[in-house]
């Protein structure tokens, strides 16, 4: 299991920040799967190369937003640059989270796409959760946040992970991506930035908050 006290971030990112600790775990991780080679996913994605069905309608190479130019970036500039981020990232600010997600030493983020986010929550509750609810916003994106910088076969290696929020995902392998708790699947998995593995995803994670007062529903929008 991968756990949250893996990395060693600013303190409201949870954890002691036990560098030995994540240093030997994530030596055992990359020697597991390097010997039985079972994670179900191809050398490709192992060495971490973004891949999945979605990374060939995102910026390739080192144009702007491309796996390159993202790599030399700490994780809360890197998701300012990815075009289908744009509710996850502004949630990241709203919340506080772009401040940790700058100083950690290593985290792994799921993002859920725009769309995702869009087809989960109305467009009032959204509103709600970055104008009003930022405690619960910051709840709900620290269940898509995993202590320690993690590629897509050491987590399915793993098998399952232990969030900043505190609750643990199932992950297995599926379609050359990963699976999680059967509610999400990666779009574009393994971008490598500064000091955090982004992985894109089709689902929303965790406890979901309640609607915004008077939401409408998704029938109103």
């Amino acid at each position: 299991m991968v756990e949250n006290d893996l990395v060693t971030p600013a303190p409201s990112l949870r954890g002691s920040g036990a560098l030995r600790r994540r240093a030997a775990a994530l030596l055992l991780a990359v020697a597991a799967a390097s010997c039985n080679g079972s994670s179900g996913v191809d050398d490709q994605e192992a060495r971490g190369t973004p891949s999945g069905p979605l990374c060939d309608q995102l910026p390739q190479g080192s144009d702007p937003g491309g796996p390159e130019l993202l790599r030399e970036m700490t994780a809360e500039e890197a998701l300012t640059w990815m075009p289908v981020l744009t509710v996850f990232e502004a949630g990241v600010r709203a919340s506080g989270l772009d401040v940790d997600l700058r100083r950690t030493d290593g985290v792994t983020i799921l993002a859920p796409t725009d769309d995702t986010f869009k087809e989960t929550f109305t467009e009032a509750t959204l509103d709600d959760l970055i104008l009003f609810r930022q405690e619960e916003l910051r709840e709900l994106l620290e269940a898509h946040m995993i202590g320690g910088s993690h590629t897509i076969a050491d987590l399915i290696d793993a098998g399952e992970a232990r969030t900043l929020a505190g609750t643990t995902v199932e992950v297995t392998g599926a379609a050359g991506g990963a699976r999680f708790d059967d509610r999400a699947t990666t779009l574009c998995a393994d971008y490598a930035v500064a000091n955090a593995r982004i992985h894109i995803i089709d689902g929303v994670l965790g406890e979901l908050p309640e609607p915004a007062p008077e939401d409408p529903g998704p029938e109103g929008n």
